[in-house]
């Protein structure tokens, strides 16, 4: 990490805390939202209106990192975290359940696309190598967050939410001292312009739209494959190793696989890589059984180590630096808009048969994979990058 400049260096061990208190929390809301006597379908609203608040507002952080510069911006997502979960660990009422799902959603719609536009513009031209360690870091905490969750409800979930709180309202003070401020870097103009000048922006919203198989193939770790392990097996218990797989693999491989990539063209090598997470599921589609999910969990993690950080790495480059936040912002809204889209209509397809669902699942990937080759050969994935100060 010595080769990154202080602020990258504090980003990535950010991404672990914060993945470490989202998902010490999160996966056991469902169940404390249970016992505080919640139905189903409410407790479907909170974690919809958790997730809405987020996907829905990614185009707001990102604006908002350009023009108030990503410190502050990330230091306001941090500290809206730590007040969210707070409140889960104090309110059992509905209306204090959905001000905490609002709260902590806005928060990952803020310091999300600020995080990463940070990164892009501090990392330079080792900015591919620095997604490759912010993909590890993040993972590293998805993996410790469970975990450590689990212990913390062996006491009660108010620990835990306590806990996660606490982690964030941490965050937010060491960020306060240590993260350097960085100007902002739009001014003049209006945000509805902002917005306007990258949807304009033909081959930015073609590769957003390219590049959207590769998070509805990513969410199927939460939704198919764990359906597919759960029948194979006949325990929910085995979905850990799904987890275990996935991150242990990313955790060995991924630095060494972007090292061995990264000289080598963009729009290639992104193709391999949703190539690859789409014939993972070629093989639950053609044997059953558990090793053929675990087959298909790790090509999936291949995948993504693949293409993920040079995806990274070209999401600012499509404009001028001044608009590296806002980019962000329109890419993560389009992907959470595909992945919603995607995983309805994968859950219809599976009603169907897992295997037609994963058949399904192959050909996203590979229609992913010739839309992001047809970019590359059209020229459409080295945009000039102009600088433009407003």
């Amino acid at each position: 990490m010595s080769r990154f400049a202080l602020p990258v260096r504090l980003l990535l061990v950010n991404q672990f805390a914060v993945n470490t208190g989202f998902y010490l929390l999160i996966p056991y809301l469902a169940v404390h939202l249970g016992g505080l006597g919640m139905s189903a379908a409410v407790i479907g609203v909170v974690l919809g209106v958790r997730t809405l608040s987020q996907q829905g507002l990614f185009l707001l952080g990102g604006t908002a990192s350009d023009r108030l510069g990503p410190r502050t911006v990330i230091l306001a997502g941090c500290a809206l975290r730590a007040v969210g979960f707070g409140l889960f660990a104090i309110g059992d009422s509905l209306a204090v359940v959905l001000a905490a799902s609002v709260l902590s959603g806005l928060a990952g719609a803020l310091f999300n696309p600020a995080v990463r536009a940070y990164v892009a513009l501090e990392a330079g031209e080792a900015r591919t190598e620095a997604f490759a360690r912010f993909n590890v870091y993040a993972q590293a905490g998805a993996l410790f967050g469970p975990v450590l969750g689990s212990v913390l409800l062996l006491w009660d979930f108010r620990i835990a939410a306590i806990v996660a709180a606490g982690i964030f309202a941490v965050l937010t003070v060491a960020q306060a001292v240590v993260l350097p401020a960085r100007p902002a870097t739009r001014r003049g103009g209006s945000v509805l312009g902002d917005w306007r000048e990258c949807l304009a922006n033909r081959r930015f919203v073609a590769f957003t739209c390219a590049l959207s198989g590769m998070f509805v193939l990513q969410n199927q770790l939460y939704l198919l494959l764990p359906i597919q392990a759960q029948e194979a097996t006949g325990s929910a218990g085995v979905v850990a190793a799904l987890f275990i797989v996935s991150t242990v693999a990313t955790l060995l491989f991924q630095v060494r696989i972007t090292r061995l990539l990264s000289d080598r063209a963009r729009g290639p090598v992104i193709a391999v890589g949703l190539a690859v997470m789409g014939a993972g599921f070629a093989v639950p589609a053609l044997w059953s059984g558990l090793v053929p999910v675990l087959v298909a969990t790790l090509a999936l993690a291949v995948g993504v180590m693949i293409a993920n950080p040079l995806v990274y790495d070209l999401i600012p480059s499509f404009g001028p630096d001044s608009l590296a936040g806002t980019q962000f912002g329109v890419f993560y809204l389009g992907s959470g808009v595909a992945a919603a889209l995607g995983n309805t209509a994968i859950g219809w397809v599976s009603g169907f048969g897992d295997r037609l669902a994963s058949l399904l699942c192959v050909a996203i990937g590979l229609i992913s994979a010739a839309g992001v080759a047809w970019l590359h050969r059209r020229g459409a994935l080295t945009p000039r990058q102009p600088e433009v100060a407003r």
